[in-house]
């Protein structure tokens, strides 16, 4: 704390003059027993308390840094809110800080860092221990992890400890050299007291002192207070016992009174600056300036002057109490909207799903809100525990109504895991198997089998896989290969076929009827007869068809038997290829067909019968006789249709 006293200088005839004499002191010398001016002024003002409390607050600041100078380094590094950063940006700011820093200047954010990754940490093991019991709830082995970006993080604490070390193991040899230093400066300054000696050697002595004392560097902060109220003490002895010429004393003094208005103005100046923290640490430095570069100043202006500063003092002080407060209020908006939070976490934990998809669903949910809750910043330190420890409870009960679906899902995996190994075996078993007839469908039984078999427990899911994907493949292996023979076969066919094509281009009608439609009916035939061709030349069968065409359409064949006989060729073509599916598809087309015709035909004679109905029913008009050529037409299509289906249900039997 600044303090005023009064001082009597005495003059060289041996009156008494009462004089100002500031002493820059913390609290007052014992050696004093009356009060010192600065407590008389706090006792005459109100709230003598709170303006204590603000130049305490300027005071401790100060006496901490005059032990370690680097401390005054941390203004120039922004605090950010490390509890919403992920631990990969915390080990980044760390690094930064332990590399780029100096180490006394990093302390609070390293410890704030600390914090907030170590929770995380801690957080993000608790939940990878739950998995690992989850999917090995029989295991002995013990729970083991390493996480990469731990071992970072060690890395670099690890250099600030070493670094910090080092730095207190120097820091002590100095301070203990520069307190003997300052003390050895005060007990110049008794000796100073000399009425024997020249008054212009003993002003230059004591010059030379304050210079010494000035650059005499930091020492403990538990002598702080002692040494600088000794000094001061013996400071003013000088400026009370010692004979001063009146005119540079006057100068003196005016001088300072000159340099603490421009700090007063300074003062005033920084009670409107917006950022509150940068103003209270410039005052800081301009109290330190007051107490230790700036000598008194005359009586006449020492409460004024004093009282001055220290009621700036105290409204900077109330300012920076109502920055507090008003963080307070955002730590407790925080502490609203983890609580928010903790409750959704909470009601996850309560809500059943029925599949992995849906638990996925949930797990980013939880995994979202936990990130938010990071990010929520700091709560009041009295609740902070129990926030983290009731954030810790909701996601621990959230991962263990998740375990136990899975708990459930594991015994239904080994449940298809059985079946599966099953399926195995049995392909096993036919994988050798040279009857292709019989065997071919069960094994494509079995693959659509193992399809509607669920997943299996994922360590055994490979092994069981490559075991069946082998017996599989040796079997269809097998049967490409007996295939292939059989292609031989096809491509020779394909072969025939194309040069009997060329044969067919060159066929000419002879005009008698019979004849040409033997004819062609033994072309058909002999296609027919020369077999299969591969599936991908199957467009030869289409140029054959496209031959057959244009025969029919030269022989005067009526509708229905050109139709047939077309219909017969393709449904040949089919069969002989064995193309199951294709015939079903037209059987179903067929059936289609026929219904379509009855439909119609059924409306035309419907409207047949309106016309019956009318007046002039006996005159049939050409609207009607349409009709009726349409309902002739239709019956004769209808009859080609079904006979159709029936040459289809005929081969389906034989």
């Amino acid at each position: 704390m600044l303090e005023e006293k009064n001082d009597n200088l005495l003059e060289a005839d041996g009156n008494l003059e009462t004089e100002a004499i500031e002493a820059n002191q913390m609290e007052t010398p014992v050696s004093m027993d009356s009060p010192s001016n600065e407590e008389k002024v706090l006792n005459t003002v109100t709230s003598v308390d709170e303006k204590r409390k603000a130049l305490d607050a300027i005071e401790d600041n100060n006496a901490a840094e005059s032990e370690d100078e680097t401390l005054k380094e941390r203004h120039q590094i922004p605090m950010l809110d490390y509890d919403t950063l992920l631990m990969e940006a915390l080990v980044e700011e760390l690094k930064k800080l332990v590399t780029t820093e100096k180490v006394m200047s990093i302390k609070e954010h390293v410890d704030e860092i600390k914090k907030a990754f170590l929770s995380k940490y801690y957080h993000f093991i608790e939940e990878k221990k739950e998995e690992f019991h989850a999917e090995n709830p029989d295991s002995t082995e013990e729970f083991q992890y390493h996480y990469p970006l731990k071992s970072q993080f060690d890395q670099y604490y690890t250099q600030y400890k070493e670094d910090k070390n080092a730095h207190f193991k120097s820091l002590q040899n100095n301070l203990k050299s520069n307190l003997e230093n300052r003390l050895a400066i005060v007990e110049e300054l008794k000796e100073l007291i000399n009425p024997q000696e020249n008054i212009k050697d003993t002003l230059k002595h004591f010059n030379e002192l304050r210079e010494r004392w000035k650059n005499a560097g930091p020492i403990p902060k538990d002598k702080y207070n002692h040494v600088w109220n000794n000094y001061h003490f013996h400071v003013e002895n000088f400026y009370d016992y010692l004979h001063l010429d009146r005119e540079a004393r006057d100068l003196d003094f005016k001088h300072n009174l000159e340099q603490k208005q421009k700090i007063i103005a300074r003062v005033e100046e920084l009670l409107e600056e917006t950022d509150v923290n940068k103003a209270f640490r410039e005052l800081q430095d301009l109290h330190k300036i007051w107490k230790e570069e700036i000598g008194p100043v005359s009586r006449e202006h020492r409460d004024e002057i004093w009282n001055q500063f220290s009621d700036l003092t105290k409204k900077m002080h109330d300012k920076r109490e109502v920055l507090f407060e008003k963080l307070r209020g955002t730590e407790l908006e925080n502490l609203e909207a983890k609580k928010k939070i903790i409750a959704d976490i909470e009601e996850l934990a309560t809500i059943k799903v029925n599949s992995h998809s849906q638990w996925l669903l949930q797990i980013e949910k939880v995994e979202a809100l936990r990130n938010s809750f990071f990010s929520a910043g700091k709560v009041p330190s009295d609740v902070n525990e129990e926030t983290w420890a009731a954030f810790k409870t909701a996601v621990r009960n959230f991962n263990s109504f998740k375990n136990s679906f899975y708990k459930e899902i594991k015994k239904e995996q080994n449940e298809n895991l059985t079946k599966k190994m099953a399926l195995v075996v049995k392909a096993q078993e036919l994988q050798d198997s040279d009857d292709f007839a019989a065997t071919t469908p069960v094994m494509k039984q079995i693959q659509q089998d193992w399809k509607k078999i669920g997943h299996v427990p994922r360590k055994y899911s490979d092994k069981v896989w490559k075991e069946f994907k082998d017996a599989c493949n040796h079997y269809f292996d097998k049967l490409k290969e007996q295939k292939s023979d059989e292609n031989s076969e096809e491509i020779e066919a394909f072969d025939k076929k194309k040069a009997y094509l060329e044969k067919l281009r060159e066929f000419q009608l002879t005009g008698d009827h019979k004849t040409d439609l033997d004819a062609i009916k033994l072309h058909i035939e002999n296609w027919k007869n020369i077999g299969k061709v591969p599936f991908p030349r199957r467009h030869i069968e289409g140029k054959f068809n496209k031959i057959l065409d244009a025969l029919f359409d030269k022989l005067s064949l009526s509708k229905k038997e050109t139709d047939m006989m077309r219909f017969n060729n393709r449904i040949d073509s089919l069969s002989d290829n064995n193309e199951l599916r294709k015939i079903e598809n037209e059987k179903i087309f067929l059936i289609r067909k026929i219904d379509e015709v009855q439909n119609e035909i059924f409306q035309l004679e419907n409207n047949i019968q309106f016309f019956a109905n009318t007046r002039n029913a006996k005159k049939e008009n050409s609207i009607v006789l349409e009709v009726r050529k349409n309902i002739a037409i239709h019956k004769e299509s209808l009859d080609v249709w079904k006979e159709k289906l029936n040459q289809l249900r005929n081969l389906n039997h034989e």
